[in-house]
């Protein structure tokens, strides 16, 4: 077993050989990266600091005649991805391990970014009490906060260190492959205003031989079904909630970025997909003051909801119709009449037929070659569930027997 360490050897040697000999001394070979711009190492690395700049693109001498730490970063970064996943590629790396402040979490979260989903990912960092979502974004990254800052050894860092090492060991020794069963996988995106429709989905599909995994419609929750997507991981979508693209469009605080609804057109993965949420978008306890006039709810204490506009809704019908326009696998597109969340039904504070028919009239003109399942019910009806799951199960078996 292999792991790789990144970090700035020319600032933080004595700890990051400390790390490889707690690795070590538990039978784990260790690769030392070295991501260390401005001095010499003060171990001796296996892949030199030199060797990462060049795989991001520049020279290790013109980072240090520069002088731009952010520079620096960014471009040890991108080196150090194609560092790990080359490694990676070669089996020469079954988990990753990184320590450091700011710029190397910087740099070794890139790096673990490049990695698949499984391979054992551990961050020692000062910024893991804080918002580690520009570190972590969609991915499986273990993020250990350093108390204190990771300079020098003394009986805390060593303590840390130590814990973070042994963790990292547990990870990538133990046997622990789970038995699956060869089931065909489907990806499911879920809120809490689409959950019934989602958990009676997820009940159909498992008792007629699939495998489900949920994601939740937060922003990295879609980001990550995209990547599974794209990684092959997920055979078949049944995209329930895309009010991601609501907070894309109208600046709220759960975007996907873009590129949601990509990856599933772009591989031909089967897919049956829906409006769950889109009469909503999301912010924090506190609400833009450009949308006080807005229509709001309070979802919780850290949660405040607004309803989108009828404007909103024709745009977000048009964008949903053109990401899947492009989609080269069977794709349809579910219309839930009656209400497109728990929210947005006869009698709850986002009902409105004229905003909702907005979003619908889009959908009928700009769709193309998609598949139209319009349902007289509100998304969360078992009704609507049942007939989302069967185009979808339809569409996946068509696949299996053309295969």
């Amino acid at each position: 077993m292999s792991v790789i360490i990144v970090g700035t050897l020319d600032t933080k040697g004595e700890e990051i050989g400390f790390a490889r000999d707690v690795l070590e001394s538990q039978s784990v070979d260790v690769h030392l990266v070295d991501v260390g711009v401005m001095g010499e190492p003060k171990i001796e690395p296996d892949t030199t600091a030199a060797d990462v700049a060049d795989a991001g693109g520049r020279s290790l001498e013109s980072l240090r005649e520069v002088g731009d730490r952010g520079t620096a970063v960014a471009v040890m970064g991108e080196g150090a991805a194609v560092v790990a996943a080359r490694l990676h590629d070669e089996g020469a790396l079954d988990g990753i391990l990184g320590l450091g402040g700011s710029g190397n979490t910087s740099i070794a979260t890139a790096a673990m970014r490049a990695l698949p989903v499984g391979v054992p990912k551990m961050m020692v960092s000062t910024m893991a009490s804080g918002d580690t979502e520009p570190y972590v974004g969609a991915y499986d990254i273990t993020m250990m906060y350093s108390v204190a800052d990771i300079e020098g050894l003394n009986q805390l860092s060593r303590t840390i260190i130590s814990n973070a090492a042994l963790a990292m060991v547990g990870m990538v020794t133990n046997d622990h492959s789970i038995d699956t069963e060869n089931r065909p996988t489907i990806g499911l995106t879920m809120f809490g205003v689409t959950t019934p429709c989602v958990q009676t989905a997820r009940a159909w599909l498992e008792d007629h031989g699939y495998e489900t995994i949920v994601f939740h419609a937060t922003g990295t929750g879609g980001r990550a079904m995209e990547r599974l997507i794209d990684e092959g991981v997920i055979d078949g979508v049944l995209d329930v909630t895309t009010t991601e693209w609501a907070d894309e469009l109208v600046g709220g605080d759960l975007s996907a970025g873009a590129e949601r609804l990509d990856a599933a057109a772009e591989c031909g993965v089967p897919q049956v997909v829906s409006t769950g949420a889109l009469d909503m978008v999301n912010f924090g306890r506190s609400v833009p003051t450009e949308f006080s006039d807005r229509q709001l709810h309070v979802h919780n204490p850290q949660v405040t909801l607004m309803r989108t506009t009828a404007e909103e809704n024709a745009e977000l019908g048009r964008i949903l119709s053109e990401k899947l326009n492009a989609a080269t696998g069977p794709t349809a597109l579910a219309l839930p009449l009656g209400g497109v969340s728990m929210l947005g039904v006869e009698g709850e504070d986002f009902h409105d037929p004229t905003a909702d028919e907005a979003l619908f009239d889009a959908v009928r003109e700009h769709t193309d070659d998609v598949e139209l399942l319009e349902v007289d019910t509100g998304i969360n009806d078992e009704r609507f569930a049942q007939t989302i799951v069967e185009k979808l199960d339809a569409y996946m078996r068509d696949a299996r027997l053309t295969e």
